[in-house]
C-alpha cells in the first residue's frame, strides 16, 4: 500500500482532529485549474496496491462546490460532516451526516456545501481511473431542461 505525505511508513496514522490526519498531505481538489470549482480540498487516505481503490477525504468551504463531471468508474461516498446537496444523474439529494451516496457510472455529479458550514465527505474509488469528462454546451443544456437542476447548477 503506498502512502501519501511525508514522514515514516506505518500502519497507523493518528487523527489530528478537525478530520485531518498525520502524515495526509492537504491538496488541492483539482491540479490544472481547467474545471470550475470552488472552496474544496482533498486528502488521499488510502491509495494504491493491494487495495486496488482510493480512499479520499473532500471537504468544501461554506457555499463551494466540486465540479460538474462524469465518468466511468463509479464513487461510493459518505458525508462525515455538514449539510448540502449533490446532483446524482438525474436527482438531487439533500445530504447530511452518515448519508451514503452511490454515483453510478457516467452519472452527472455535484456537491454543493450550505451557506452555514463546511460540508466534507468521504469517496471510494478505484485506484486506476478513467479521467472525468466535462460537460459541453448541449450537456448542459439537457441538464437545465430540468427547471430543479437548473436552480441547482445556479446555487440557488
Amino acid at each position: 500500500m503506498e502512502e501519501t505525505g511525508a514522514g515514516p511508513k506505518g500502519a497507523l496514522r493518528r487523527a489530528l482532529g478537525g478530520l485531518r490526519w498525520e502524515r495526509i498531505d492537504c491538496l488541492p481538489y483539482k491540479e490544472d485549474g481547467a474545471a470550475p470549482f470552488k472552496g474544496v480540498s482533498r486528502q488521499i487516505l488510502f491509495s494504491g496496491e493491494p487495495l486496488e481503490s482510493e480512499l479520499r477525504y473532500f471537504e468544501i468551504a461554506p457555499g463551494g462546490f466540486t465540479t460538474l463531471e462524469r465518468h466511468a468508474h463509479v464513487h461510493a461516498v459518505m458525508i462525515l460532516r455538514g449539510e448540502g446537496r449533490c446532483l446524482a444523474g438525474e436527482a438531487i439529494y439533500p445530504v447530511r451526516p452518515y448519508d451514503l451516496i452511490t454515483i453510478e457510472p457516467w452519472a452527472w455529479h455535484q456537491f454543493r456545501a450550505d451557506q452555514a458550514a463546511r460540508l466534507g465527505f468521504l469517496c471510494l474509488v478505484k485506484a486506476r481511473r478513467d479521467r472525468p469528462m466535462l460537460p459541453d454546451a448541449g450537456d448542459l443544456a439537457k441538464l437545465r431542461a430540468n427547471p430543479e437542476i437548473a436552480a441547482f447548477l445556479d446555487g440557488r
